[in-house]
């Protein structure tokens, strides 16, 4: 009676061992739900980058604004007879052109 519970065990074992560890065991769906779900954050965030760029892209073949503003950023372009000023930060530049008087003394 002992040799046959043992048999048993090892059968029912047997039987449990490719539910746990074999080609479509839990752990193996655990693992392709996970990889699953990062793949749909990666491709939220692709369309919604793609969605930006189809934006542009529509707004740069129908108006030249666009292509205006970005000649403006971009290139640092200006129109005929416009005026540009560019205002510097005189505080800022004067503390990026100092030398730190450590520096003058070692010289």
């Amino acid at each position: 009676m002992k040799s046959l519970t043992i048999i048993f065990v090892v059968l029912v074992a047997l039987m449990q061992y490719p539910l746990w560890f074999g080609k479509g065991s839990w752990f193996r769906v655990w693992s392709l739900n996970q990889q699953i779900e990062i793949q749909k954050n990666t491709n939220t965030d692709n369309q919604i980058r793609n969605n930006v760029l189809n934006a542009e892209v529509s707004d740069l073949k129908q108006g030249f604004s666009a292509i205006e503003e970005r000649a403006r950023n971009e290139l640092g372009m200006i129109k005929q007879d416009e005026i540009f000023f560019q205002v510097t930060n005189h505080e800022k530049d004067k503390k990026d052109t100092e030398v730190p008087s450590s520096t003058k003394a070692k010289n």
